[in-house]
Formats: structure tokens, C-alpha cells, sequence
């Protein structure tokens, strides 16, 4: 027995040099391993050679070349804009600025933007959009569940295809690893397009070297005019169906003018890495793809897209940081998981420090029981800091960001370390005051079926459940 933990421990430590020189890592994720090879060598190698090893270089080079993409698309939005507003506010021109530079987000004008915090009004939305299709029809979903709302979508998916309307959908390996393949077969015999993102192995499932990186985001884009994203999946659960995690709160947004070029991009960019292919944009452009239209309403809103391609970039968690470094009077943070890095975290303690009204807000109902030890360690903090902590009664699976009420961020991003540097997020940084102040409304109900958490609260809490704040904090990284 001793002879085989010998080869385990040989070959994690093998795993951590590989950290440190070839992946670099972060040092706290390369601590988190350490620990788990010292005490569990066994669980330790396996659970890395499932879920810890990084992406080939490979599939970095062919993610990065979608900036290609990026910079062809943006001289089409360019071509299209007919002139941007005015922004005289220094935070939030800067913050588009950074955007900018940062992450190539262009801004765009003249949006109309809706938002839903209930699943079951997105869903109804969303489907009566798809149903009056007429050209086109692209969905990017981490979930694509086989239950009664997946079969719904999926039946109208088939009838538009049929029609001729062309549809191409995008799924996440693991996210659907509950979703039979021939569910999605029905498409593609209706002359819809499918494609698997990071598919397994050999087509089995479980042996997926890829799993830990996840295409998280949820897109829509219909005709080229109308488009959605934020956290609602497509499963009954996201639409408030949960037997436990009820009620489900979420956020999700659907929007019309140029921010729908920027989700019509996002989509072929994937679409073209999981193609493995290169089509000039000239061609989506005469395929309808990015139609013209005149401005629809007054938001300001960019694009923002992140993934695990560069270990020490993350577009998403930056453009939040500069929010929250900006801010003066408020920030407001709603997330189900809350397991950030120290830059984030120490982003919120100095606007703290600085007399800013910081409230975090979490779900009372978790779904992830070692997740949300975790996220309690981390919210403490805040606590100790004077910052407001709210525990949802319910289920929060909202991914918001309000910064004074100037700028605010709804999308699939999460405030943890997955989110952050393992998954392919989206998320959209919307510049409207009467549309921040109406959706705040809605946060004033969600605080009203909250419970504050004080010191106190921690100080009563349970020995072996304040034994797992500590211990589970210590993993958070690999989550």
C-alpha cells in the first residue's frame, strides 16, 4: 500500500512543478492542490487528473484567435453606429474607456433593455420572440435540461427549423451531462445545427479531460435584432419548479439595438471554435446575421466576455473591480456563490474603508452545501467591515452589480474563483439611471425577504458548520 501512495505523492508533486513553471497558476489555487496531495494523495490525483489540469495550448491559440473575429466584427460596428450619446459623468466614461482597452468591448447606443427577475417571464418572452423568427435563431446555453420547459424550446426549435428558419444551438458538455444526446438529435433532423462544446472523450460522457472549463454563458440572439442573456438556464428548476430552492430568484435581460451585435458575436465566436472553422463576417453579414436597425431606446450598454484562455486575465472580474473601485456612494452584490479572490475582496473592503454603502446578498437556501460554507467565510468578512450582509429567503441564483446607481452589470458571472478563472462567462454592463433606479425596486423586495446577518449570527452558528467555513475556505480555489 505504502509502494502505491509513494507513486501518487511522485506524481503529484510532479502535477504542482507543472503549476508553478508550465500553467502558472495562481499561488493560492497551487496552495489549495498542495494541501489536497499531501492529505488525500489518491483523491488528490484523481480529482486533478479530472478537474485540474489546464487547457492545451491548442485550445488556447484557438480561443485567442477569436479576437480576430473581435476586431472584424467591431469594424462592422463601427460601420453601423450612427453616433454615441454624450457621457459626461468621469466614472462612467472611464469605465467604458477601460472596457475598451480591456477587454475590446465596444460600446453601444441606443438600446432598449428589459429585464425579468423571475425565470417563468424570461422563458414566456424568450419563447414568443423564437416563435415570431423569421431568419434566424442562435442559442448558447450551459444548461439544455430534457424536462418539461427543454422539451417545450426544443419542439418550437424543430418546428422553426423546419420552416426554414436557420437555427444553431450550442450546449456545454457538462452542464447537459443529464441530457440524453438524441434530445438534441431532434434538431439536427429538423435541419437545426448543434454543436457539443468541449465534447468527451471517445463520446463517453464521464471521461472528459476538459469538464472543469465550462461554457457557462447563456445567449440568445433571434433574427439578429432581439437578444437575451443573464442566469436563467433552460430547466425547470430556473423557472421557480425547484421543490426546495423556492423561491428561485434570478436576473436575466433581453435587449434590442447594437448591444445585440456584441451577443451575435459572442455567439459565432464560439460557433467558429467549435466549427474549427474561419468565415469572414462579410459572409454572416449577407446571411442577415447583423441586420441594420434604427436606435430602439436610450441604455448604454457593452459586451463583456471572460475565460480561462490567459491565467492572469480576467475581463469580467476586472471590469467589476474598476465598478466597485469607482464607486462613491453604493455598490450593491448579488450572487449566489461569493468565494473571490483577494484583489476582488479587497476591492470591496477599501470602498468600505471609503464610506461606501456595500451590500452583499446571498442565498439562505444553498444548493452547493460546501460552496456555501465557503461563501459564508468569505461574506464574514464583509461583516467585520461594516459592509450590509442579506441572506435571501429563497434561492439567489442572481448575477448583479450596481455601482451608484450609474452602472450595472447582469450576466452569467458569478462572484467566485470558477467564475472568475474557470469558466466562459458573458455579462452586460448596462449605463442607465432610470433603468438602475427601476430595477433597484426590485432589490428593495428582495432585502424585505432577506435576513441581515450580523457578528452574531456567526457567533451561533454551529461548531461543525464554523469548522467547515474554515476548512471548505481553504478549497474554495478548486470549487
Amino acid at each position: 500500500m505504502g509502494y502505491f501512495i509513494n507513486i501518487f505523492t511522485f506524481l503529484n508533486m510532479l502535477f504542482l512543478i507543472s503549476m508553478i513553471f508550465l500553467e502558472r497558476k495562481k499561488p493560492e489555487v497551487i496552495v489549495s492542490w498542495a494541501i489536497l496531495f499531501v492529505f488525500l494523495p489518491v483523491v488528490g490525483f484523481i480529482l486533478y487528473v479530472l478537474f485540474g489540469g489546464g487547457l492545451s495550448i491548442k485550445n488556447r491559440r484557438m480561443l485567442r484567435e477569436k479576437h480576430f473575429y473581435d476586431d472584424k466584427y467591431q469594424s462592422f460596428y463601427y460601420e453601423v453606429k450612427q453616433g454615441g450619446q454624450i457621457i459626461k459623468d468621469k466614472n462612467v466614461s472611464s469605465l467604458i474607456h477601460f472596457n475598451i482597452i480591456n477587454s475590446r468591448s465596444v460600446p453601444t447606443f441606443g438600446n432598449k433593455v428589459k429585464i425579468f427577475s423571475d425565470g417563468k417571464e424570461k422563458f414566456k418572452w424568450l419563447m414568443r420572440d423564437i416563435k415570431k423568427a423569421k431568419q434566424s435563431i442562435n442559442l448558447e446555453y450551459y444548461i439544455f435540461q430534457d424536462d418539461f420547459v427543454g422539451k417545450e424550446l426544443m419542439e418550437l426549435l424543430c418546428e422553426k427549423a423546419k420552416s426554414g428558419v436557420k437555427v444553431k444551438l450550442i450546449y456545454d458538455s457538462v452542464g447537459c451531462l443529464g441530457t440524453p444526446r438524441r434530445f438534441f438529435r431532434k434538431l439536427k433532423t429538423a435541419g437545426g445545427e448543434v454543436k457539443e462544446f468541449f465534447p468527451p472523450l471517445f463520446g463517453i460522457r464521464l471521461i472528459n479531460l476538459k469538464m472543469n472549463y465550462r461554457d457557462h454563458r447563456k445567449v440568445a440572439v433571434i433574427d439578429g435584432k432581439i437578444g437575451y442573456t443573464g442566469g436563467v438556464n433552460i430547466r425547470k428548476d430556473h423557472l421557480g419548479y425547484h421543490k426546495k430552492l423556492v423561491p428561485w430568484r434570478d436576473t436575466h435581460i433581453r435587449v434590442e439595438g447594437q448591444a445585440v451585435y456584441a451577443l451575435q458575436n459572442t455567439f459565432f465566436n464560439f460557433w467558429q471554435f467549435c466549427n474549427k472553422q474561419d468565415i469572414e463576417t462579410k459572409e454572416y453579414v449577407k446571411e442577415g446575421y447583423f441586420p441594420k436597425f434604427s436606435d430602439k431606446g436610450d441604455t448604454i450598454a457593452q459586451i463583456v466576455t471572460s475565460g480561462p484562455v490567459d491565467e492572469e486575465k480576467n475581463n469580467i472580474k476586472e471590469a467589476m473591480i474598476k465598478m466597485i473601485n469607482g464607486a462613491q456612494k453604493s455598490i450593491v452584490l448579488q450572487t449566489p456563490y461569493f468565494s473571490p479572490d483577494e484583489v476582488f475582496m479587497n476591492a470591496l473592503k477599501q470602498a468600505i474603508k471609503s464610506g461606501v454603502k456595500v451590500t452583499l446578498m446571498l442565498p439562505k437556501i444553498p444548493d452547493k452545501k460546501i460552496v456555501y460554507l465557503a461563501s459564508l467565510s468569505f461574506a464574514k468578512e464583509i461583516v467585520e467591515m461594516g459592509g450590509d450582509f442579506f441572506l435571501y429567503k429563497g434561492f439567489m441564483h442572481s448575477k448583479v452589480l450596481i455601482a451608484d446607481n450609474k452602472s450595472m452589470c447582469i450576466g452569467t458571472c458569478n462572484a467566485d474563483y470558477r467564475s472568475f478563472s474557470l469558466n466562459f462567462e458573458i455579462t452586460a454592463i448596462l449605463y442607465d439611471s432610470k433603468l438602475i433606479r427601476e430595477h433597484l425596486k426590485e432589490i428593495e423586495k428582495d432585502l424585505k425577504n432577506s435576513q441581515r446577518i450580523d457578528l452574531i449570527y456567526y457567533k451561533n452558528r454551529p461548531l461543525y458548520t464554523k469548522f467547515g467555513q474554515v476548512v471548505f475556505r481553504l478549497f474554495a480555489p478548486l470549487f
